[in-house]
């Protein structure tokens, strides 16, 4: 159960946010975006940082997907995993690979993959990244990747920090 009420979504204020959110997120509003709404200049940040990392950026959807479920493992933040999982299967990742990745394993993955993974890993985990696992992961992208990567990686946690913090269920 969520450590906060539901936000006023009633309030005036509010109104025109939510109706861009929903626009946005496939005519949902998620109890994350219930959550933040508790401070609509943050949620509209929110709606507008995370639209640019999930919409706008080079990264493939696939590559995109394999970071997300991957930081949520290592957060252990369930909501952002299951939230990701159709997104996951709608870019091409099988059962067997969501499974493995939510085990902690990287099976049938390519080494490009592994090598961004690595990269996941070290920011979520250590946030100094080694300059092998750097090097390893430059060599798959170019610099533009390279900093839509690195946005996308600091951005699920800070999902994973923010839902986990405030215990937001599931929708």
């Amino acid at each position: 159960m969520a450590r906060l009420p539901e936000s006023d979504l009633t309030h005036p204020d509010v109104a025109a946010l939510i109706a861009r959110i929903k626009e946005e997120r496939g005519g949902k509003l998620l109890n994350l975006y219930r959550m933040l709404l508790h401070s609509p200049p943050v949620a509209d940040g929110w709606r507008g940082l995370m639209t640019a990392i999930r919409q706008q950026t080079t990264l493939s959807g696939r590559m995109r997907e394999l970071v997300i479920l991957h930081v949520a493992v290592l957060n252990d933040a369930e909501y952002e995993f299951r939230a990701h999982v159709p997104f996951a299967l709608e870019e091409g990742i099988t059962l067997l690979q969501i499974n493995a990745l939510k085990a902690g394993a990287c099976e049938g993955l390519s080494a490009a993959e592994r090598d961004v993974l690595a990269y996941a890993a070290a920011m979520t985990k250590d946030l100094r990244v080694p300059d092998s696992t750097f090097d390893a992961m430059r060599k798959q992208l170019d610099p533009r990747e390279i900093v839509e990567l690195t946005a996308l990686i600091a951005a699920y946690n800070m999902v994973s920090r923010f839902l986990e913090a405030l215990q937001i269920d599931h929708d």
